[in-house]
């Protein structure tokens, strides 16, 4: 169903307004007394959802990198996810595994999920999200190599279009010996793989 047009002069208006112009355009009455506080409710609501924009990398990171003289894999898995699909603006979600192998540096553990946060808090596409997340664990970290594997569920899959409800999306990104070396990239897979995370 199309929204039905209307001459509204739209210039100028706030989030609350436009939100309360699309409930009205939706046959609603965003007076009555169950919506005549939804307008201001989704604007913060999307203001959180989408607030990956305000925040960066080097801040969420800060004084988080050290010095250590480690070189097998860290991996930091199950990191729950949340996002928007950009396409229709609706939820996905599932979970977001992160291994890399420091040549010198390591990153404390709490800022890996600070990273993923910064990327998926915004309008996103799977794809990117997930190459966006690797890239800036490369950049930072300069390691031997970064795996990042999410799994997610698409609500624009699961309620609208072809509403298939139990199918879920599983992307890669590899860098460095994690996209050269087989070995490694099997490794990280298989201990992705334990307890049934991927699969």
């Amino acid at each position: 169903m199309s929204l039905e047009r209307t001459n509204t002069d739209l210039s100028g208006a706030t989030l609350p307004d436009l939100v309360a112009e699309m409930l009205r355009r939706l046959g609603e009455d965003p007076d009555r007394e169950g919506l005549a506080r939804t307008p201001e409710r989704v604007d913060r609501s999307l203001q959180w959802l989408t607030r990956g924009y305000g925040m960066s990398v080097a801040e969420v990171v800060g004084e988080g990198i050290f010095h250590e003289d480690h070189h097998n894999m860290v991996i930091v898995k199950d990191i729950e996810m949340y996002s928007l699909c950009e396409h229709h603006m609706l939820p996905f979600f599932g979970k977001v595994h992160v291994a890399y192998i420091p040549r010198g540096r390591i990153v404390g553990l709490s800022k890996v999920p600070r990273v993923v946060e910064v990327f998926a808090r915004r309008l996103q596409v799977q794809e990117r999200l997930t190459e966006q997340i690797a890239c800036a664990l490369n950049d930072i970290l300069e390691p031997e190599g970064v795996g990042v594997i999410i799994e997610a569920y698409h609500l624009c899959m699961m309620m609208r279009g072809v509403e298939k409800q139990n199918s879920k999306t599983i992307t890669s990104s590899m860098r460095g010996v994690f996209l050269d070396d087989p070995r490694t990239r099997e490794e990280f897979l298989r201990l992705c793989t334990l307890n049934g995370i991927v699969g």
